[in-house]
């Protein structure tokens, strides 16, 4: 369990020493919901159901609580092993997936469009999608999703997305990944081998994903159900490697708290260590060199 956590909050836990751990930054969350875990006491400042519309805070899949908990859960159930990346960020969570981890696009439509209805009013900075759709299942939804998701990036919102487990064959990176403007993550296992984590070129040329973080065994928060009360699980792909980038980009705008997200993409892309395989975008992120050097 430790070598798990290690792997996925290296170089973490000394920005959280300096005070640099995501506090007055809003993240949103697109995704199955959040189950009121310990871990998220008092920071979840809204939450917003695209599926059942329901207005009390639940998950009936644990997708959306176990990717919260890499980007943003305060470890105390596991007396401060397990902590997220960003344990002091504030969390909108907005459900566009069922119990079965399914989704319409027209649900993620919602989910997007509620943001840019609310982002000021929740201080919503990062948007995090670990949700991709499989390229060429409708055409005219596709072209949506991508136009309302590039429009949150084009309001100073920085969106990072999921490459998607299709592949790894090229051209498989999911939608709204293949977009120029935002942020695509893609997934490594024991340092550089990529698994099933999507991979590039897009249809019209671009290299994705951009980043690559840890997702494999990845130990975070769960629900509890009436078989489980077990409070942390293990789950592995590109959904959860999505967090740990959105988590260090939480941690470097409470440090720099008026950093661009053009600026931000920048900086990943100048910090990340380059990996010899293709597919691996500007390589892996490094946490610390992207905290510690500040804005050039």
């Amino acid at each position: 369990m430790d070598r798990v956590r290690k792997e996925v909050h290296y170089d973490c836990i000394d920005t959280i020493e300096k005070n640099y751990a995501g506090q007055n930054v809003g993240v949103a969350i697109l995704d199955t919901g959040l189950f009121p875990h310990p871990d998220f006491s008092g920071r979840v400042v809204a939450f917003k159901d695209c599926v059942n519309g329901r207005r009390r805070i639940y998950d009936d899949n644990g997708h959306g609580t176990h990717v919260a908990g890499i980007l943003a859960g305060d470890g105390r159930m596991s007396k401060g092993l397990l902590v997220g990346m960003a344990p002091m960020a504030r969390l909108v969570i907005v459900k566009v997936l069922n119990e079965k981890g399914d989704g319409d696009i027209r649900q993620l439509l919602e989910g997007v469009r509620w943001i840019k209805k609310y982002y000021r009013r929740f201080g919503i900075r990062i948007v995090n999608i670990s949700v991709g759709a499989k390229a060429g299942i409708n055409r005219q939804k596709e072209e949506w999703l991508m136009e309302v998701v590039e429009q949150l990036w084009d309001m100073g919102i920085v969106v990072v997305v999921s490459a998607g487990n299709y592949g790894p064959q090229k051209g498989t990176v999911t939608i709204p990944g293949t977009s120029r403007k935002v942020i695509t993550v893609g997934a490594v296992k024991g340092g550089k081998e990529t698994g099933c984590s999507g991979r590039g070129p897009t249809g019209e040329c671009v290299v994705k994903p951009d980043v690559v973080a840890p997702g494999y065994q990845i130990i975070s928060c769960s629900r509890a159900t009436k078989s489980s009360k077990a409070r942390y699980t293990i789950k592995s792909g590109t959904s959860m490697a999505t967090p740990v980038v959105s988590g260090a980009i939480a941690v470097l705008l409470s440090k720099y708290p008026h950093m661009s997200n053009v600026e931000i993409k920048l900086k990943l892309r100048e910090t990340c260590r380059r990996i010899e395989e293709e597919g691996m975008g500007w390589g892996m992120l490094q946490v610390d060199k992207l905290i510690g050097d500040g804005v050039n």
